[in-house]
């Protein structure tokens, strides 16, 4: 390995190092650790080391193509310790600005989404179902006042020929009047008849089943 590989290398491996205290902090903030059962936790834990061991083997690959050599662990150290000494509390300042930003960011595209699509669409559609409902009452009272008036009509118009069927009822001789009588009367019972051997017939089925 040249020097100038070296180098690059030592580079890399204190960038790094520096990143991974800035993941380690950013992992922290967004965990939560007291507020998460402890197996989630653990879970979280090997993922994130897991991640960052990738990606440093990775970034070492790309600079010297995988050679471990013991100063690249000296390197991470250095890095780490340059970004807790010098970048923390500027990082931490940052992350918690872009935290707040981007909360302020989704609370106004919430708002803006309630305000400007939600509150108009629900209010069309409450309009919209009202003139429904107010149209279909004022239609139903329309066809209810237009059918007493035809009903009305109907019978008035009717009348006339009651009185005629009325009065030739009247002029009929009283024995065909009492011929008519008997032979509803025997109409009446046969449709009883009727009535009742298929009430019977349908309960005897019912009771087969």
């Amino acid at each position: 390995m040249s020097l100038t590989t070296q180098f690059y290398t030592m580079l890399a491996m204190i960038a790094m190092g520096s990143f991974f205290g800035a993941s380690f902090d950013t992992y922290n903030r967004f965990l939560k650790r007291s507020m998460r059962k402890r197996w989630i936790v653990f879970l979280h834990d090997v993922l994130f080391w897991v991640v960052e061991g990738l990606l440093i083997f990775y970034i070492l690959f790309l600079v010297n193509y995988g050679e471990i050599r013991f100063y690249i662990f000296l390197a991470l150290l250095c890095g780490f310790a340059a970004y807790q000494a010098l970048l923390k509390r500027g990082y931490l300042v940052i992350l918690e600005s872009a935290i707040s930003f981007a909360a302020a960011v989704y609370k106004f595209m919430l708002k803006t989404l309630y305000n400007f699509i939600y509150i108009p669409v629900k209010y069309i559609f409450l309009f919209t179902q009202t003139a429904i409902i107010i149209m279909g009452k004022s239609m139903f009272m329309l066809t209810l006042t237009i059918w007493k008036v035809l009903f009305w009509f109907l019978k008035g118009a009717a009348l006339p020929f009651q009185w005629i069927l009325n009065g030739f009822w009247k002029l009929l001789p009283k024995s065909f009047k009492i011929f008519v009588d008997k032979f509803f009367t025997r109409l009446k019972g046969s449709f009883g008849k009727i009535k009742n051997t298929i009430t019977k017939l349908f309960t005897g089925i019912r009771k087969r089943k």
